[in-house]
């Protein structure tokens, strides 16, 4: 059941209908039968009374407090000053001897008092009363519920005061229904007024105070609210009084002018609309005695003791501490708003006590953010990127500060770190991982003094302290020890921290009965590997920190390099992140947290099902497409099965190298495009199942998905029927239908040599297809046609969406360059794609793109002991000296268990490993005699036997996915080839109008194929455009929230760190 919708229990729907009936009896006595017989300015000054009650719960809740009453008096006086007013107020008419005054009198102060009794919840928690709290509680947990019966309430009760009221008071019916035309314009014309005034005050109220703008943007204006209407309504009429007594002499008295405004006497016929209402508000205030001061003084004074009564009852709010982003459920206590008196609801409304969820949603301490990073082949430049973000990090929450809110701990695992050097027994570490080392000297110069070299079941490790504290760990790794690649090294990381690095701190808690869950909500991962600055981690923390349901975040990440295939990517990058991730996270969630920048919880990546799949082996064709080819977007796959929710900040920015070169790209996409259809439809495949299970994902948003994923299948065709439209079919059927039989027959790099030039050929075929576009509307002097609007529509919204990224508007420029590389990104790369699903190779980095750099440092290839996973448990490691020839920490281990020597060793190996399962490591490792560096290295060694079996490389049987693939996208262009080929019989005839909407007596004739499918596309484009513009509010909202809540010095420090590049 969704958060909210749960079903009340009875005693709890007794109460809320109790409440709401006197809340909805007294606003409607209130407004409907007191008002009317009250003045404009008495009405609005009565409006704060109806704080009474919120005085009197804050008073009560201080008394019964144990601790100091020091916020007793604000309330206090509060209390006395609302009494007080309504004192003045029975006296301001008592004195004019109006009898029939008092029974309205009487009717107004119960409404108030009835209406006061709305914002009970907000300070039932103050008394420390276990049923309040339970009944909070439940109000909370079905506030759906709650809200609907409440709607109910309010409307029967306010019928039935309405359908009481009118003959009572000796109205017939028709006085209510016969109303002048124009009248009801007016009054449908003020309810408008009064609906969107209201929501967008609400809607501002919410954005102000997430933006930590509480005081400026929202007390301050809601306190002078109620003088600012008074002296709206007020100094008009003592204008118009002046004018009428300057033409009527100087002994014109206000009781003559109000005798005029009773009379109608001086009103013209053809009187301006603002005469009209000023000589309205006139006559509401004329019944008053205007030249008796003590009746004026009275309800002044009343007017002024409820405002300042309503000031001190709200008084805590000035002193409300809120997170960095609040959700807007923990600002306010109900959902809904009082139109009628929207400035007191909306402070009575704020929350009492900041903390209101439950404080195990609330951090206590530091969070621990990993920063896990892999790497293989990347360049010298790639690394020292990496390694300057990690710097930016530790010295932007260092270690030593005792009132950080997050520490930081980074880890590097490097694949296939070791090789063998020609007269030497050992391995010994290569090029790449020597330039690593090289850049770690060279970021943190001088050189670092706190190091260490370790051995490990898997190769060998480096530990370095930074320079404020925080640890970074190098883990080298051999591919003859430990399974190699991606995903194995994720695999890695995420037992080795979250089974030993983060659970041994809680181990012995865990011993004696403590919580499971007080780990798991302090613990979150982030994938780092690229260039980053901090405040892009903590925008994306704050994402993890706000909804606990959310297992994983990913930024906005933008592809550094030079050359036209990175313009490409430039924006196309733009484009997915602008409209795509935007819509996802809107209307669900998103499908994919990419690994070079995502910040991941671990209680989701430890809940059932996430890790313990994530580490199945490849065994299937489709396990290899899904599982190694796209590990990030499985991983959210299973988030999202779980139930976990995948979000998207847009201000959360991260740089990563994209290939440069043509076939460097090409191979990128051939594993990026089947993974994330193979992901997307098993994602649909469960979409029932993962609808109940997250409520993130619903029935539409799976619709949604399942349009797009037609139009990307039959994105191929689409774009053949789009070129055919403008040259004919030959470009259509020859080209494509050519290029597929060479797929299938020629090597992978000659393929890519010649979709290469295939998409230079078509980038001029594109270029004469959109010229041809424009000529046509030229020509035929419309642009009323489905192709020219869908064109035109296009471009517009990308121009408009690039505006709302003023940061990124050039890359509007980059679109040219992505409109003609159209075939080759969505034509050729889809075949090639297709065809070569086969190939479970890595595609980028595969020989290395080695940059020369500084000689590397000599520690590392001097000596780095050669673990023997598996074949001996334990064993003895020497001394190692680090790169400055100090003595590092030295790891002994004794005590090997014994090994039958009827077996050789990697017998024993083999029998050891086969005892072995994933959820068997944790508990293996945390046998109490082991929290140490031995059980360490225990627990590592039994990890590296999961996953020390060697990865076989294997042909897949793909032609069964190839062919329904391709078969769909020839039936499309059949059938669309069918219907233009029958002609007109079967067509949607479209009367055609020229650029002033005019008619002609041409038609369009347009296939209803083609026209649904364009109908289709520009409807997700639409539905896209709308979302980011939502999102785009938002993230600015956030990021204000951010800005505003950063000291002076953590903004110095990220400064300082931008400067690093």
């Amino acid at each position: 059941m969704k958060s909210g919708s749960a079903m009340a229990r009875r005693p709890v729907t007794s109460i809320v209908l109790c409440v709401e009936f006197l809340v909805s009896l007294g606003t409607a006595v209130l407004t409907i039968v007191a008002m009317p017989f009250f003045g404009i300015v008495t009405n609005v000054t009565m409006l704060n009374s109806i704080s009474i009650l919120s005085s009197i719960f804050q008073v009560g809740a201080q008394c019964i407090a144990r601790e100091r009453k020091r916020f007793i008096v604000p309330p206090l006086i509060s209390l006395v000053l609302i009494l007080s007013g309504y004192v003045l107020f029975i006296l301001s008419y008592l004195l004019k001897e109006d009898r029939g005054m008092n029974v309205w009198i009487g009717l107004a102060i119960m409404g108030t008092i009835f209406v006061s009794l709305n914002w009970w919840e907000n300070y039932s928690t103050l008394f420390k009363s276990s049923f309040l709290n339970s009944i909070s509680e439940d109000i909370a947990r079905c506030r759906n519920v709650v809200s609907i019966l409440s709607s109910l309430v309010r409307i029967m009760v306010t019928a039935a005061v309405v359908g009481a009221y009118i003959p009572l008071s000796g109205r017939v019916w028709s006085s209510v229904t016969s109303v002048p035309g124009d009248v009801k314009l007016v009054i449908l014309i003020l309810v408008a007024v009064q609906i969107v005034s209201s929501a967008l005050c609400h809607w501002f109220v919410v954005v102000a105070c997430k933006m930590h703008a509480m005081r400026r943007s929202f007390l301050l204006p809601m306190y002078l609210a109620s003088l600012g209407v008074l002296a709206a309504f007020v100094a008009p009429v003592i204008i118009f009084f002046q004018n009428s007594s300057d033409s009527r002499g100087a002994n014109y008295t206000i009781t003559e002018y109000c005798n005029d405004i009773t009379y109608g006497r001086g009103l013209s016929g053809d009187t301006f609309w603002f005469e009209r209402l000023v000589r309205d508000i006139t006559h509401t205030l004329c019944p008053q005695h205007m030249t008796d001061l003590t009746e004026m003084g009275l309800l002044g004074g009343s007017a002024l003791c409820w405002w300042l009564g309503w000031m001190l009852c709200t008084m805590h709010i000035w002193f409300l501490q809120l997170q960095r982003i609040e959700r807007t459920q923990n600002l306010f206590v109900r959902r809904m708003y009082e139109g009628p008196f929207l400035e007191q609801s909306m402070l009575l409304n704020t929350q009492k006590v900041s903390n209101y969820v439950s404080s195990s949603h609330r951090q206590t301490d530091p969070i621990t953010v990993y920063l896990c990073a892999t790497m293989w082949h990347e360049s010298y430049d790639e690394m020292m990127k990496m390694i300057i973000s990690m710097f930016r990090l530790d010295k932007y929450r260092p270690r030593k500060d005792t009132n950080n809110d997050v520490s930081f701990e980074s880890h590097i695992y490097f694949d296939d770190a070791f090789k063998d050097v020609k007269g030497s027994k050992g391995r010994h570490v290569n090029e790449y991982a020597e330039d690593l080392v090289e850049v770690i000297r060279e970021v943190y110069n001088p050189p670092l003094p706190c190091q260490s070299i370790l051995h490990t079941p898997y190769g060998g490790r480096l530990e370095y302290i930074l320079p404020n504290g925080n640890l970074l760990m190098v883990h080298f790794k051999d591919k003859l020890l430990i399974r190699h690649k991606k995903r194995w090294s994720q695999i890695m990381y995420l037992y080795y921290i979250l089974g030993w690095r983060l659970t041994r701190k809680y181990f012995k808690k865990f011993e004696q009965g403590g919580d499971e869950s007080e780990l798991r909500e302090k613990m979150m991962v982030n994938r780092n590997g690229t260039d980053t600055l901090p405040y892009a981690v903590m925008l994306l923390i704050d994402r993890l920190k706000l909804y606990p349901r959310v297992g994983a975040a990913c930024g906005r990440i933008h592809p550094t390099g030079t050359g036209p295939m990175v313009w490409y990517q430039k924006f196309e990058y733009a484009v997915g992140h602008w409209l795509q991730k935007t819509a996802e996270h809107v209307f669900g969630s998103v499908l994919c947290s990419p690994g070079c920048f995502s910040l991941f919880r671990g209680t989701a990546l430890m809940d059932d099902n996430v890790m313990k799949r994530y580490t199945t082996k490849a065994t299937e064709a489709s396990h290899y497409v899904q599982y190694d080819q796209g590990e990030d977007r499985w991983l959210c796959t299973l988030l999202l099965q779980q139930g976990w929710r995948v979000e998207y900040n847009a201000a959360s920015d991260a740089y990563t190298n994209a290939p440069q070169d043509f076939k460097e790209f090409y191979n990128q996409r051939r594993r990026w495009g089947p993974s994330t259809m193979a992901n997307t439809i098993d994602l649909l495949g469960s979409g029932s199942l993962t609808s109940q299970r997250n409520s993130s994902i619903s029935k539409p948003f799976i619709l949604y998905q399942i349009l797009s994923m037609a139009a990307s299948i039959l994105g191929p065709a689409t774009i053949c029927l789009m070129i055919s439209g403008i040259h004919g079919n030959l470009p259509v059927r020859v080209p494509p239908v050519v290029y597929l039989l060479l797929c299938f027959k020629l090597k992978s790099d000659t393929q890519i040599a010649i979709a290469a030039v295939m998409s230079v050929l078509y980038a001029f075929l594109m270029i004469g297809t959109a010229l041809s576009i424009i000529g046509a509307m030229v020509e035929q002097q419309t642009i009323w046609t489905p192709s020219g609007l869908f064109i035109i529509g296009l471009v517009l919204m990308n121009i408009i969406t690039a505006a709302l990224h003023p940061k990124e508007f050039h890359l509007v420029i980059y679109g040219l360059l992505y409109f003609i590389s159209i075939p080759s990104g969505y034509l050729l790369l889809t075949i090639y794609s297709m065809v070569n699903m086969n190939n479970v190779s890595w595609g980028t980095r595969e020989t290395g793109v080695h940059v020369a750099a500084p000689p590397p440092a000599k520690a590392i290839t001097q000596r780095i002991l050669q673990a023997k996973c598996c074949k001996f448990l334990c064993w003895d490691s020497g001394k190692v000296a680090d790169q400055n020839g100090q003595l590092p920490e030295t790891v002994v281990l004794a005590n090997e268990p014994k090994v039958n020597p009827n077996l050789t060793s990697q017998d024993n190996n083999s029998r050891r490993c086969s005892t072995l399962s994933v959820s068997g490591i944790i508990k293996d490792c945390f046998n109490s005699t082991k929290l140490s560096l031995v059980g360490e290295i225990h627990c590592l060694c039994m990890l590296a036997c999961l996953v020390h079996i060697p990865l076989i490389e294997t042909h897949l049987p793909f032609i069964q996915v190839t062919f329904i693939f391709f078969i769909c996208n020839a039936m499309w262009l059949v059938a669309t080839f069918t219907l233009q080929a029958i002609g007109t019989s079967v067509t949607i005839k479209i009367p055609k109008s020229n650029l002033n909407l005019t008619q002609t007596r041409e038609y369009l004739f347009i296939d209803p194929v083609g026209l649904m499918f364009l109908l289709g596309f520009a409807s997700l484009l639409l539905i896209q455009f709308f979302a980011m513009f939502y999102h785009r509010i938002y993230t600015l909202i956030h990021f204000v929230a951010f800005a505003n809540t950063e000291s002076k010095t953590e903004k110095r420090q990220s400064d300082d760190g931008m400067q690093v590049n």
